[in-house]
């Protein structure tokens, strides 16, 4: 079963800054802020969410097309996803254009800082949602603004159901338009941060938000695990410990392929939401989005 993953492909610059980053930045000083961050360590990876969440899709076992965008520099990440033997034939390269960029700046309580260039997620709406019908399930993760539109309109015409990720994209849009994203999708998914900014911005309380037509709503909270809402109830999905805590880059990712693999499935949702807690634990304990291994066996896959 193809899951149809729109979202971005990006090159990760991950660093680390060996310290806190409230203990450099001066509230009352936040109007002329002038900081520099120390980061003696610094690794250049594949990312971007359709790369990271297609990753952990296909190690559990899925298949995923993505559709997403590379610029002029992007021929080895399109190595790299042939290599995986994922479909890049909705992967369009904009010559014009670098691939997107993120810079990642990781402090010792794994807050991040992110500067982040589009690059040629800017052209995302190029392309448009095929006319295939073996898809049968699919996810809007953060990309171009106009593709993230589009894309959930096309899907929502087409009759495919799929998960809202607004992301760190999130903050693009308006009340009206996120109202519209949570209309048009069948799941939502976001962190207890984008969770609240979804509710002030939509005037909506996530127990409103899941009293709808959504089939479920997961809200991830790090090393706490998720809570889950369904019908205006919700259940709390303990965390995993983690072997190690080593980059949280692509956590959430990681958490959303998994829940790619258990809605296929038709899981129930709180099953869906232990396979990412589990997938997450993983995920933090390996540095880069990209990188950590799935035993399948040891999933109980």
């Amino acid at each position: 079963m193809p899951a149809l993953i729109c979202g971005s492909l990006a090159f990760d610059t991950i660093t680390m800054f060996p310290g806190r980053f409230a203990q450099q930045i001066l509230p009352e000083q936040i109007h002329i802020l002038n900081v520099s961050f120390l980061v003696p360590t610094l690794k250049r990876e594949f990312g971007g969410c359709a790369g990271n969440i297609a990753y952990t899709h296909q190690q559990l076992g899925g298949t995923p097309v993505v559709m997403a965008t590379l610029g002029a520099d992007g021929d080895g990440y399109l190595q790299r996803l042939r290599d995986w033997g994922v479909s890049t034939s909705l992967v369009k390269r904009i010559d014009e254009s670098y691939t997107a960029q993120a810079i990642i700046i990781t402090d010792q309580d794994n807050n991040q800082i992110t500067a982040f260039h589009p690059g040629a997620m800017q052209f995302a709406q190029r392309t448009a949602v095929p006319p295939r019908g073996d898809l049968t399930l699919a996810i809007v993760a953060p990309d171009g603004r106009d593709a993230m539109i589009e894309h959930a309109q096309q899907l929502h015409e087409a009759g495919i159901p799929f998960i809202f990720d607004p992301g760190q994209g999130l903050p693009m849009f308006d009340g009206a338009e996120l109202r519209r994203f949570v209309e048009q999708a069948s799941w939502v998914a976001v962190n207890d941060y984008e969770a609240r900014m979804l509710c002030d911005r939509t005037g909506l309380s996530l127990e409103q938000l899941s009293r709808s037509h959504l089939r479920g709503l997961f809200v991830t909270l790090g090393a706490d695990g998720c809570e889950v809402w369904e019908q205006g109830q919700v259940r709390r999905v303990p965390g995993v410990a983690a072997t190690a805590i080593v980059d949280p880059t692509g956590c959430g990712d990681a958490f959303r392929g998994a829940l790619l693999y258990g809605l296929e499935r038709d899981w129930p949702l709180a099953r869906c939401a232990e396979l990412g807690n589990r997938v997450g634990a993983l995920k933090i304990a390996c540095a880069g989005p990209q990188n950590h291994r799935i035993d399948r066996a040891a999933l109980g896959l």
